[in-house]
């Protein structure tokens, strides 16, 4: 049971070069998910999101579009970023954006605490450095390059040349705190996770940490350095600064310390900017370092990872508009093991829809319902003696909450649905056992069919509770038809099987109803923006490049 204890929990911060993708959507839904999930623990639960508007490729874009950095960003968020969240249904608590005031003015003062400690310094940085990743590469991090790039280093994420630098900027002296990392990563082994994420950052660090160029003087698109304003900060160093900026750092530390610290959820390619640089800026500072950092899988569309800039990007509007945003929720939550890479095709998103929602979920709940109404007049009836059957459904509802419970604290959404959707399938096959249409035609039957009835609403709470994060819209309007009290967002989640309603149903619409168009007319749908971006020149193909998320 949980003591009510903080939550806190974090998106990335996207970039805002472009429009979100699917594999946007799925990092949101993931978070939103987990912060549901605690929030009916009774956590005192902060979901956090924003946007990373600083930086080179942000300014090339805005260039390449006529408008300034501040109009691109301002748009971008206001038509596509944002809109995000209710395509498909983000109960956000916070929208951080990196040119907000609070951002900007705080994050200057954590450099300025840098820089009087001593942890920065001033020199030259020469190498190689890749604006659609916004990263400083290193000779290991690029691959040859083929077609028009033949002959160039190019870097392995984009397959386009990076440029090669040279600049006299400020340092921050990461080096120093290799041994604190490893000595971090050592004692709670749950510091990164999954596994394979931990092995590769403990290794990354174990084969030397450089020092890290924090600043750019070739541009002026960025938060100013504090003490010198021919720079502008780093955009990575800018963007990880969010989590505790957004929070109250440097001005409200009865907030700050009442949220921090965080559990950052980002895709495993950013993994090394929250899992190293991240907590050797908080050491340096003398802040507690996040309580996790989850690196999860990519997103594959004909086995690449999601990307615009080879047009394998997908509009979540285009899944939702046809499916509904609990069946997005709902699809890449079960089909895919967080943490892991996964596949998304539109085949498998059409069959799970059909088979789980519709007919696993959705009729269950249409025929449990129907039944009370139709034999019963709607009230919910009273259980007799019970059987082993009985005794089984109601020992399910506790095994599958306590099941579910166990791999929500390990963000292993996955293995959470599997284990209520036992609970799906039991109440399914017990129905099919029982047969109660078939006891309603025998009046010496009724005890029995009152039992089977009254055990079948039962379960039917439990699921409602139990799948209220993962599809919150479908299950909303079973709690109203089951009688439930309250909201079902207000039922303790963690004793699902305990929920209270007021004795009676009444009729419930198709929770999942028969989709109509096709998948291959779903797939053919133009790729877009979640939302139109309004009141902008058409967009460069030069300019659009691969989100960088922090």
């Amino acid at each position: 049971m949980s003591d009510g204890s903080s939550f806190y929990i974090t998106t990335p911060i996207f970039y805002v070069n472009d429009v979100p993708h699917i594999g946007h959507a799925y990092t949101e839904v993931a978070v939103d998910v987990l912060a549901r999930w605690h929030r009916q623990r009774g956590d005192d639960t902060w979901l956090l999101t924003g946007t990373d508007e600083h930086g080179q490729k942000i300014l090339r874009t805005a260039t390449a579009n006529g408008v300034s950095p501040k109009e691109w960003a301002d748009r971008l968020v206001e038509t596509a970023w944002k809109p995000l969240l209710e395509t498909v249904n983000i109960a956000n608590d916070d929208f951080i954006r990196t040119t907000d005031e609070r951002h900007e003015r705080n994050a200057q003062k954590f450099l300025q605490h840098l820089y009087d400690a001593g942890h920065i310094y001033t020199g030259e940085y020469e190498g190689y450095y890749c604006v659609g990743c916004e990263e400083y590469k290193q000779t290991t991090d690029l691959v040859d390059g083929t077609g028009d790039y033949a002959g160039q280093p190019v870097c392995a994420i984009h397959s386009k040349p990076v440029e090669l630098l040279h600049e006299k900027n400020y340092f921050f002296r990461m080096s120093a705190f290799a041994d604190e990392l490893l000595a971090l990563y050592e004692a709670n082994p749950n510091f990164i996770q999954p596994e394979s994420a931990r092995n590769e950052v403990i290794s990354f660090v174990k084969s030397g940490l450089s020092d890290l160029s924090i600043s750019r003087s070739s541009f002026d698109w960025g938060i100013k350095v504090p003490w010198d304003e021919t720079h502008v900060v780093y955009v990575w160093f800018d963007a990880l600064l969010n989590y505790i900026t957004a929070i109250g750092y440097g001005e409200d530390d009865e907030t700050f310390n009442s949220r921090w610290p965080a559990t950052h959820v980002v895709g495993k390619d950013i993994l090394r900017f929250h899992a190293v640089i991240w907590p050797a800026m908080l050491l340096a500072a003398s802040v507690p370092v996040p309580k996790q950092i989850f690196g999860h899988g990519w997103l594959l569309v004909g086995g690449e990872k999601m990307s615009k800039s080879k047009l394998t990007g997908i509009a979540p509007s285009q899944i939702t508009d046809t499916f509904g945003s609990d069946a997005f929720r709902y699809y890449f939550m079960r089909a895919i093991s967080f943490g892991q890479d996964g596949s998304f095709s539109w085949e498998d998103l059409s069959a799970r829809y059909q088979s789980e929602l519709a007919n696993g979920f959705g009729n269950l709940a249409s025929r449990v319902i129907a039944m009370v109404v139709r034999y019963c007049d709607g009230a919910i009836p009273a259980a007799g003696p019970l059987s082993e059957r009985d005794a089984a459904i109601h020992a399910t509802e506790l095994r599958a909450t306590d099941a579910a419970g166990e791999a929500i604290d390990r963000l292993a959404i996955h293995e959470a649905l599997t284990a209520v959707w036992e609970l799906v399938d039991e109440l399914n096959g017990y129905l099919t056992l029982e047969e109660p249409w078939s006891l309603a035609k025998d009046p010496a039957k009724r005890e029995r069919l009152e039992t089977v009835l009254a055990t079948a609403v039962r379960g039917l709470g439990t699921l409602a509770v139990l799948l209220s994060p993962v599809v919150p819209l479908a299950t909303a309007k079973l709690w109203t038809a089951l009688g439930g009290t309250g909201l079902v967002t207000d039922q303790r989640i963690d004793q699902a099987a305990e929920w209270t309603g007021s004795g009676r149903v009444t009729p419930l619409e198709a929770l999942f109803p028969r989709i109509e168009a096709t998948v291959e007319a779903a797939a053919a749908a133009p790729v877009a923006p979640a939302a139109p971006v309004v009141a902008l020149p058409a967009v460069s193909a030069a300019a659009v490049t691969e989100p960088r998320d922090a």
